[in-house]
């Protein structure tokens, strides 16, 4: 079939036909999948077996290369996207001011960002698999520093607002681009532990650009704030350029033009696996979508949280995401199932909502600010759990349409979390009910997904040992 191939050189295994003892060897994933078949010595094939020995032993002498200014450029490109729509959020008053604009039309330029970031990884994850990492990644970079440099000099709402579409258009270069690199470059334990540490600095990058951006106004304007992210877009271009070397050969590149492109992306839906690891994991961060969305209005105007405490609170939670992230990435990948771990996170993640909805509803009475943070902060801490691993077991479907798989990964979470957020405010301004409904939505949906399509107990030690 041509489209996506899995990991063993095969095309995914449709759901209606059993797995034999050859094909299985492609579900064998470090956790998840139906059973694969164990080696002579009785240990369990994994995804290596029956690939490329070629594009194997490429990628074994790539991993060298991953040194630290490989993984500082691979998390600057993907705290780009973060930074671009959250640094200048403490200048919009600045911005409506100086621009004559009203307060609705330069809130748009945040969402015309976010769209620009979730539609830029259709066309560039493709894009990559065609000609390779190194060049749409430059060309992206370009255009991101360009498109920057017009919106600090825009002297029109209008003109900033399209060319903060562009911006998050080429923005999204980053983080798909950032994603299938990695994914080039790694396998099994050591993918899931550099997608934990990625996704670390992308869980913080959000929390730390308004600061950044609020310090930045002591000294500049909002123009200044996008001279800045155009300096850092113009320093990520050299530091590509510099550093990253090239991590898709042309052997592996993939032919043809958007109907390629499509079929591509059509036969990963058609992964049963994949799909269910990519709506496991866009659930999750629909829930953290709602967090964002509600948690400002929930914690300071029904709780009554003073905006130092909320920020406080904010911080704790990022913190919380981080150093699950960081614990999951150094010790428990590699010690336990990958599937085990999204199962305890998703786990947390539904008890932590429900706990939440019983709160908000009244059922026990007044609550106070203490309970509610302490279920949102378990709630972070458990994306800590489910997101990188359920990226990782998606990303590793596939290694010939790396670039696919992780735009439809980014987007689709992208769009998930866009979908939900309007969600949060449906009931009005005193109740936190929908916020707690929505988050208890997405957990069971995000739990139905994974038990219905990952199915991970139809395997046979795939454990994700070194």
């Amino acid at each position: 079939m041509e489209g996506v191939v899995l990991e063993s050189g095969r095309p995914p295994i449709p759901d209606h036909m059993p797995p034999s003892a050859d094909t299985r060897s492609a579900d064998s994933v470090t956790g998840g999948g139906e059973p694969g078949p164990a080696t002579a010595a009785g240990a369990p094939a994994n995804l290596q077996d029956g690939a490329d020995p070629g594009a194997a032993a490429g990628r074994d002498s790539a991993q060298h290369r991953t040194g630290l200014l490989t993984t500082l450029v691979l998390a600057g490109l993907t705290a780009l996207p973060a930074l671009s729509t959250d640094m200048y959020l403490p200048a919009l008053p600045e911005v409506t001011r100086s621009l004559h604009s009203s307060a609705s039309a330069i809130q748009l330029t945040l969402t015309v960002c976010l769209v620009g970031l979730a539609l830029g990884q259709f066309v560039i994850g493709p894009m990559s698999d065609k000609w390779g990492r190194r060049r749409p990644l430059l060309a992206s970079l370009s255009v991101y520093v360009a498109a920057t440099v017009i919106c600090a000099l825009a002297p029109t709402a209008e003109l900033l607002i399209g060319f903060r579409l562009v911006q998050g258009l080429a923005g999204a270069a980053g983080i798909v681009i950032a994603r299938a690199v990695v994914r080039d470059l790694h396998d099994g334990v050591a993918l899931a532990r550099y997608l934990s540490t990625l996704m670390s600095i992308a869980g913080a990058a959000p929390v730390l650009a308004p600061v950044v951006g609020g310090q930045l106004l002591r000294f500049t304007s909002w123009r200044g704030i996008f001279f800045v992210l155009a300096a850092l877009g113009l320093l990520l271009v050299l530091a590509v350029w510099r550093w990253l070397d090239e991590t898709l050969p042309p052997e592996r590149r993939r032919d043809g033009g958007v109907g390629q492109a499509l079929r591509t992306m059509g036969d990963l839906f058609a992964d049963r696996v994949f799909t269910g690891y990519l709506l496991t994991a866009g659930f999750g961060f629909a829930a953290l979508f709602a967090y964002v969305s509600g948690s400002s209005f929930v914690m300071q105007e029904i709780y009554g949280a003073s905006p130092q405490v909320y920020s406080l609170l904010f911080g704790l939670n990022s913190i919380g995401f981080i150093i699950v992230g960081q614990l999951n990435g150094k010790l428990l990948v590699g010690r336990f199932d990958l599937d085990d771990l999204i199962s305890v996170g998703l786990g947390l993640i539904t008890l932590a909502t429900a706990a939440l909805l019983v709160m908000s509803s009244g059922l026990l009475g007044e609550v106070g600010l203490v309970p509610m943070a302490a279920g949102l902060l378990v709630l972070m801490s458990a994306l800590g759990l489910t997101q990188p691993n359920a990226n990782s077991l998606a990303m590793t479907r596939t290694r010939q349409a790396a670039g696919s798989a992780s735009a439809l990964l980014g987007s689709s979470i992208f769009l998930m979390g866009a979908v939900t957020s309007p969600l949060v405010g449906i009931a009005g301004e005193g109740t936190a009910v929908p916020m707690a409904a929505v988050q208890v939505g997405c957990a069971l949906a995000a739990a139905a997904c994974f038990v219905g399509l990952c199915r991970p107990w139809q395997r046979t030690g795939s454990r994700t040992s070194p």
